[in-house]
Parts: C-alpha cells; sequence; structure tokens
C-alpha cells in the first residue's frame, strides 16, 4: 500500500485493518446476533440464548488456541465478564431492558451470554494496546483514575435511588484526562489522539452495536419498539463505561502508563525497539 497509495491513505487503511483486528471477537459476537437473529425458529429444540453462550465460549476457546489472545488478555475479559454480568442482572432487574428470548442457562432473566459482549470490549481494549504498541501520557496518577471508575460504576446502580451524577462525571473525565494522548504505531511512525477524543468515537461505535443486538431482538430497551434506533442518550452511557473498561485494562497492562512521560513525544526509542 505504501508504494501504490498516498502515505496518509495507506496509514488510514492499515489503521482500519489493524482496529478491526484488535475488535475480531466483538465483530464475530455480532456476526453471531445477526445470523442467529435471521435464522432462528422458536420451536427449535435449542434455544437462541443458549446457542449464543455456546457460540461466545467456542469463539473465546478459538482465540486462546490460536494464540491471538494470551492468558494475560483473558484475565482482563474474566473482569468484564464479572462486572458486566452483575450489572445486567442488576439493570435487567431495575427494568432498564429486557431479553425476551427464550432460554435455559439464564442468571435472575439475564442469558449469561451477555457477559461476553462486555468480555469483547475487553477483548478489543487489550488486543488494540498490544497491536498499536499503544502507550498513554502524561497519565494522571493512577489512583484518581481507579477512583473515577469507582465512581462511574457506582453511578450505573446508585443513579436509580440517589440522584443522577453523571454530568458531574462527564466533566471529570474530561477533567482528568485531558492531557492524556494515546501514542500509537502504525509500522514506523507513531502517532497520537487526545484519550477523551477516542473514548468518545468509540462510543459511537458501541452505539451502531447496540443497534445490532436490538434490531436482532436479542435484547430490547424499555419503552423501545421492535425496528427502533437505541437513543443517542446510550452513547453517554458508553462513554463513560468506556472509562471503567479503561481502567479495568490498565489494572493489567500497566507498562503502558508513563506518568512522567512528555505529552509531546511518543515513547522513548529504547522502549519502541523493544516492542519491535
Amino acid at each position: 500500500m505504501r508504494a501504490r497509495l498516498p502515505l496518509a491513505a495507506a496509514e488510514f487503511i492499515m489503521f482500519t485493518l489493524k482496529q478491526g483486528w484488535a475488535a475480531i471477537f466483538g465483530i464475530l459476537l455480532l456476526a453471531g446476533l445477526i445470523f442467529t437473529g435471521w435464522i432462528w425458529q422458536p420451536e427449535w429444540p435449542l434455544a437462541r440464548y443458549d446457542a449464543l453462550l455456546i457460540y461466545a465460549l467456542a469463539l473465546q476457546g478459538l482465540l486462546l488456541a490460536t494464540g491471538m489472545e494470551s492468558w494475560r488478555e483473558v484475565r482482563v475479559i474474566l473482569l468484564f465478564h464479572l462486572t458486566g454480568t452483575a450489572m445486567e442482572i442488576f439493570k435487567v432487574q431495575a427494568g432498564s431492558w429486557a431479553y425476551p428470548g427464550a432460554g435455559l442457562i439464564k442468571l435472575y432473566d439475564v442469558p449469561l451470554f451477555s457477559g461476553f459482549m462486555y468480555a469483547a470490549v475487553g477483548s478489543y481494549m487489550a488486543r488494540v494496546i498490544r497491536l498499536f504498541d499503544m502507550h498513554f501520557a502524561p497519565y494522571p496518577p493512577f489512583w484518581t483514575t481507579v477512583l473515577l471508575a469507582a465512581a462511574i460504576y457506582g453511578n450505573f446502580y446508585a443513579h436509580h435511588y440517589l440522584p443522577d451524577i453523571r454530568l458531574g462525571l462527564f466533566a471529570a473525565t474530561v477533567l482528568l484526562f485531558a492531557r492524556t494522548r494515546i501514542w500509537f504505531r502504525i509500522g514506523g511512525r507513531f502517532y497520537w489522539m487526545p484519550l477523551p477524543l477516542a473514548a468518545f468515537l468509540s462510543s459511537f461505535f458501541l452505539w451502531l452495536a447496540e443497534n445490532v443486538g436490538t434490531g436482532t431482538k436479542t435484547w430490547l430497551y424499555s419503552g423501545q419498539a421492535s425496528g427502533e434506533w437505541v437513543s443517542l442518550a446510550k452513547m453517554g452511557s458508553w462513554y463513560l463505561l468506556l472509562y471503567v473498561s479503561f481502567v479495568t485494562v490498565t489494572l493489567v497492562f500497566r507498562d503502558a502508563l508513563s506518568p512522567a512521560a512528555a505529552a509531546d513525544r511518543p515513547p522513548p526509542a529504547a522502549a519502541q525497539q523493544r516492542r519491535v
């Protein structure tokens, strides 16, 4: 591509391809939602939700067996699965959304495959850090990011009983991470993007994925008619949840964080050579 295309076009294509490769678990999971939503019949002996759980487990096993994911990344995915399933149970019981289909493997009306949708976000984040040699600098004090993530996660539960503080949390994400750049490598060149901008763009693609879920009747939000687009307000929820996701990943991938690094340059040459 570099021989035949302008540098900017070649780098953008490579960026897109690597992003897709990093999100392979989520892409294949969405493909499973679409395919099963299209072909599944109510009278079949295996319920669609149970089939999706088997499919998700098989995908995870395949990624491990082929070396596309490491056991280190599986630790991240397990954290996402547990926290995601806990939130699903609470939100379904609170009436925020529901899973209208039948299934044997459910916990408090939540099909257990749903945890893999959160795990797909964790898989993407762990893989994208590795594939792009990502480096976050300057990174705020780690304890402040954990505190923010805990406040965001707690608010998803507490706002059902207490005043919703998400506007303050939006402001906190910008104040805390305004100077943080995501350094990433394509070929031999490093580029950077402000972390809040990356979170905003990622929330848009997750909103699109939400529409795949509701469009295939895998789940429906309270008051949402079948075929109706998911409210854009859900982008805000995903924007906040992405910070919880990011901090969860950094519990394992601490080596990508550089509190003392300068904001106007990529990682040191020695670090680049080690990664290469």
